[in-house]
């Protein structure tokens, strides 16, 4: 078969860029190794973790603040079976979404796996041993990624595991152990916490959520140490063993003094790494720099012509709506238009609770940039909605320009913040002042009062509520 574009890949980068392409009246094709679509995100990643999150969610707040609330209840417990049950309910009915949509725009799904022959021609071998071959005008590789291992360290995926053995455990963990304190690791602790699992964290560095505001850090390390997490920053770990149904964490601080950890499943979480594993890359001609990255100019094309990469396999964060957005802007280009992306303004997101979300620059980086800026910060514990949900951790910390008043950087912890940081996402991308947000009115009693509160701090200090 001859195709204007095939895409490798269908995860939200993947899909997206296909239905993209479909619109704009190419003759589209996708290739998927796995037997359902979505990629990571949908199967083993975004969607079911959030499942798992707003379960674990309701469990916990049942158990903990409905008698507050004048709920009484008796005999509560976790059924953890229906829970993973829901989880996969969940799954299945994005996945078939997406096979849905890519009957509506006639795109072609082959399943196999999809190696280059050559420049303009792919093999797809299917799992039954036969292979197919394709020809396309275009190719996007959109393979996502998967995650990174520590040297040393073998992952069993009963007791030493991954995100995705976290999503289908049959117990609940007595001691979680999580190797490392990004985003996957915190989000899946979390669940666990919720449901009465001990949470440890070793971390290498210093702070959790490293590429985030110092700020958030601090603030979602005191949050979650109340659900029952105990934090161990600064630590290099050097084993981490199996012996029956117990898993041995050893570790050391940067003084040489060494830290001993017992648990019953230790889930390693130290971020992703590209997967280019076995796209013949080599046979097309295609470049991947120092860190398995396949290389791209500024249209996402690689020095192929005619071959582009978007999302975790290329540089910047490994975000689904990154990729989404990439798949969206080479669908684009290919057609002749003039896209663009702003990758300063695509927030980041953790689904704890407090949640947390962030765009633009961190203070940090201000500083060490020499940029001159004013902060203006608001506290949800003086929020009259958040009292009224009993959720008063967190804050909402604006960045502006001390001169011009350009917002530069929102980064926000606190109720519902994932959906509040894209009034942010607006507001940078029309680079509008502090000033601008805090003379428009926000609807009361909202969670959204804090971001005008916290424009309106920045100036004069003359937020209302505080």
């Amino acid at each position: 078969m001859n195709y204007d574009i095939a895409i490798i890949g269908s995860g939200p980068g993947g899909y997206v860029a296909a239905i993209r392409s479909a619109q704009l009246g190419m003759k589209t094709a996708i290739i998927e190794k796995y037997p359902t679509l979505g990629g990571t995100c949908l199967n083993v990643g975004c969607i079911p973790s959030k499942a798992l999150l707003d379960s674990s969610e309701h469990y916990f707040n049942a158990s903990h603040s409905f008698k507050t609330h004048g709920i009484e209840l008796k005999d509560l417990k976790v059924n953890l079976s229906q829970m993973i049950l829901r989880k996969d309910d969940v799954v299945k009915q994005n996945v078939d979404g997406i096979n849905f949509l890519m009957k509506k725009n006639k795109i072609d799904v082959y399943t196999g796996h999809g190696s280059f022959l050559s420049a303009n021609k792919l093999s797809i071998l299917g799992s039954d041993g036969k292979s197919k071959e394709i020809e396309s005008k275009k190719f996007i590789i959109a393979t996502g990624s998967k995650p990174a291992e520590l040297k040393g360290i073998e992952i069993d995926k009963t007791r030493i595991i991954t995100s995705t053995e976290a999503l289908n455990l049959k117990e609940i963990p007595k001691h979680l152990i999580i190797i490392g304190g990004g985003v996957i690791g915190l989000e899946l602790g979390s669940v666990y916490a919720r449901m009465g699992s001990k949470v440890s964290v070793v971390e290498f560095t210093d702070s959790i959520i490293g590429t985030m505001d110092k700020s958030l850090g601090k603030e979602l390390q005191n949050s979650l140490k109340k659900l029952g997490f105990e934090f161990f920053l600064g630590h290099k770990v050097t084993s981490a063993k199996v012996k029956g149904k117990e898993v041995f964490v050893s570790a050391e601080d940067q003084s040489g003094k060494k830290l001993d950890l017992t648990g019953d499943y230790c889930l390693l979480s130290v971020g992703r790494i590209p997967y280019t594993d076995k796209l013949g890359l080599e046979k097309a001609g295609v470049k991947k720099d120092g860190r398995g990255r396949i290389e791209v100019n500024e249209n996402l094309e690689t020095n192929v012509k005619g071959i582009y990469a978007i999302g975790d396999v290329v540089r910047g964060a490994m975000l689904a709506h990154k990729a989404e957005e990439e798949g969206v802007l080479v669908a684009e280009l290919i057609a002749g238009q003039k896209p663009h992306i702003n990758y300063l303004l695509i927030p980041g997101v953790v689904y704890t609770w407090p949640e947390v979300a962030a765009v633009g620059y961190t203070e940090e980086e201000l500083k060490s940039a020499g940029t001159k800026y004013k902060k203006g910060m608001f506290p949800f514990k003086a929020s009259g909605r958040a009292r009224a949900s009993m959720d008063t951790d967190g804050f909402v910390k604006v960045l502006a320009d001390e001169a011009t008043d350009e917002i530069l950087g929102v980064h926000m912890i606190g109720p519902r913040v994932a959906d509040m940081i894209a009034e942010a996402v607006v507001a940078m991308e029309y680079r509008a002042s502090a000033e601008d947000i805090a003379r428009m009115s926000h609807a009361h009693p909202t969670y959204t009062e804090a971001f005008k509160e916290a424009c309106m701090a920045t100036t004069a200090n003359r937020a209302i509520h505080m």
